[in-house]
């Protein structure tokens, strides 16, 4: 009948709480316990009690269920009854193994909230074995117990516990399994657990996480929403691309164009300064040119002159410029510190490359005076 309750119980709990998954070795504890042992009735029930400790391992598979092996051994409080030595003289009575079912009553009813309650009561039972020292014989025994149980620790790792427990022996020998009241021993045990980590980061289980119909909807919804937007947005940096590829081609083709032509034309004043490739210093072979260009301006006071560099076509646009605006001014510099010509009389432009002005290359790298004047 209490399995049967038990089982519906779990069945209608499991409709409400779903715990996350956990892997074989998850949700193990071990502990160390210790108390009195008594006999349970007779003549003697309640009068003599002998100490006991013992060694607890466990593991739960469910919030409710799980199983548990007890180790433990029963001293002898009265020498006279055992003398003391070794092999059958011992201060031992006997010790005990017993496997044994676990069911978490609070959680079997009211429900695992998502980590252990403060206070739990934890029912216990199974079968074991017994081996008495005194009179060298081993029995089958059945416990049942309850675990009044307090956790602590920040993760609710740790168990404290009180125990109260009743065991039934077989009244002699392994092969008789005939059970008598008399053959029962009452025990209260104090014992701890720790409780190890599990693979969901926790030391107890975890809830799942779950979802209902209308909320799925109200995610599915949103998501749907999201990769509107991002196909929107996919849409307008695919404008923007096309836009800048456009305005790319745009500047090319401007880059590409062709220099502006430049005229032909005699300039008002014929002499000329010619530089060498990619120089901007005025050779000793030229000055004769700018002292012509000096008399001039000596003989012709109210003159003033344009000074116009130019570069050839080899080098980068941006090179070529300032290589022109350097020419303009080397003239200018001779003119102004060989022969005080007045600064302000004389100005200067760069014109950049050109092949334009003479059908030979290298006549284009030069330097051109135009009376403005006149």
């Amino acid at each position: 009948m209490f399995i049967a309750a038990a089982a519906m119980a779990v069945s209608a709990n499991a409709q409400k709480t779903v715990v996350t998954a956990s892997k074989a070795g998850d949700n193990i504890y071990v502990g160390v316990n210790g108390g009195a042992t008594t006999v349970f009735t007779g003549d003697n029930a309640f009068s003599a009690f002998q100490p006991n400790f013992g060694i607890r391992v466990g593991k739960n598979f469910t919030t409710v269920f799980g199983v548990a092996l007890d180790l433990g051994s029963q001293m002898n409080a009265h020498k006279s009854d055992c003398p003391a030595g070794l092999g059958n003289k011992t201060f031992f009575n006997n010790v005990e193994a017993n496997l044994l079912g676990t069911a978490n009553l609070m959680n079997l009813f009211a429900g695992y909230k998502g980590e252990p309650r403060t206070f739990e009561v934890i029912a216990l039972g199974g079968f074991g074995w017994t081996h008495d020292f005194p009179s060298d014989y081993d029995r089958v025994n059945t416990k049942l117990a309850l675990d009044f149980a307090y956790n602590f620790g920040g993760a609710k790792q740790w168990q404290a516990y009180v125990e109260p427990a009743i065991t039934y022996r077989s009244a002699a020998a392994v092969n008789n399994f005939k059970y008598n009241l008399r053959d029962a021993d009452f025990s209260l045990k104090a014992g701890v657990n720790y409780k190890f980590g599990c693979s969901n980061g926790k030391h107890n289980f975890a809830i799942e996480q779950l979802r209902d119909q209308s909320e799925i909807d109200g995610l599915n919804a949103k998501i749907n929403s999201l990769r509107s937007d991002v196909d929107a947005a996919k849409a307008a940096a695919a404008a923007k691309d096309a836009k800048i590829a456009e305005l790319q081609k745009a500047l090319t083709d401007c880059q590409n164009k062709p220099a502006p032509v430049v005229e032909k034309k005699a300039a008002n004043l014929q002499p000329s300064v010619v530089f060498a490739q990619g120089k901007s210093v005025v050779q000793k072979s030229q000055l004769a040119n700018i002292e012509m260009i000096a008399k001039y301006m000596q003989n012709n006071k109210g003159s003033k002159v344009k000074i116009s560099g130019y570069a050839s076509p080899e080098g980068s646009k941006e090179f070529n410029q300032k290589l022109s605006e350097k020419r303009a001014e080397a003239v200018k510099t001779i003119l102004v510190k060989k022969y005080k010509i007045a600064a302000d009389r004389i100005e200067t432009e760069g014109l950049g490359a050109t092949d334009k002005l003479f059908d030979q290359v290298e006549f284009n790298r030069v330097a051109l005076f135009n009376d403005t004047t006149k």
